[in-house]
């Protein structure tokens, strides 16, 4: 099941239903995909279109509409072991859910749907970062600045934590995908998540970006900030 918010569209998420194919070339499998619009979960029993899926995927999307029944997908695959990928915004997203219902942080959300009066001093789970690194050049934006310029764009390189299924599924220490997003998880929670089982598996070099998250002991539990998506290929399909 792909718990989408475009799923009326045909073509919104091409790119993820065509490495869902090339993934099941890979292990001569027919990917069965059932689109499930993220909006009625907002009200509705969630079991009722999950309880049967062998797997559960959130993909990228912008803004508030459908978050809650994105966070319930999420909740559903983490409680009921069904294997799960968070793409970008899935991540954030799944980050969210575990926050509130497993850290207690009850006020977890981002800062792209807009002010949020947080008490923590570290500041909102998600939001703007307004400085990075690519490679030995330094990339600034301000919340007020050029929509087009706010995004951290292209390809940037990820460590993976050794032992983790993120290092199992790359067989490699250091990796290299495409991004798309304006939004980050905040690193200064990691200490947190990370006492309740929740690793974050993958970082960006020097640790300041978080990029994978993964959680202790269940079957396949993965979110990715990128989109492994854009970098599979009939032939070739994503490691992920």
């Amino acid at each position: 099941a792909m718990v989408g918010k475009y799923t009326s569209i045909g073509d919104t998420y091409k790119s993820i239903t065509e490495s869902l194919d090339h993934a099941g070339f890979a292990n001569q499998l027919k990917v069965n995909l059932r689109m499930v619009n993220a909006r009625d979960f907002e009200k509705a029993d969630i079991g009722k279109k999950l309880a049967d899926v062998d797997a559960i995927l959130v993909p990228g999307g912008f803004g508030e509409h459908g978050v809650m029944g994105k966070i319930k997908a999420v909740k559903y695959a983490r409680e009921k072991k069904i294997p799960y990928l968070g793409i970008c915004f899935g991540m954030q997203i799944a980050t969210i859910e575990m926050a509130r219902n497993i850290l207690g942080v009850k006020d977890a959300y981002s800062t792209e749907f807009g002010p949020l009066a947080v008490k923590d001093a570290r500041g909102p789970l998600v939001g703007l970062m307004t400085e990075w690194s690519r490679g030995a050049v330094v990339e600034k934006r301000t919340k007020d600045g050029d929509m087009g310029g706010t995004m951290r764009l292209g390809t940037y390189e990820c460590d993976l934590k050794a032992g983790s299924l993120a290092y199992k599924v790359y067989g490699k220490k250091r990796i290299s995908e495409r991004h798309r997003h304006r939004y980050e998880v905040n690193a200064a929670y990691i200490k947190d998540f990370e006492e309740h089982g929740i690793v974050f598996s993958g970082m960006s070099p020097g640790g300041q970006l978080p990029e994978i998250v993964e959680i202790k002991g269940h079957p396949f539990f993965i979110g990715v900030q990128f989109h492994p998506e854009f970098k599979s290929r009939p032939y070739a399909a994503h490691p992920l």
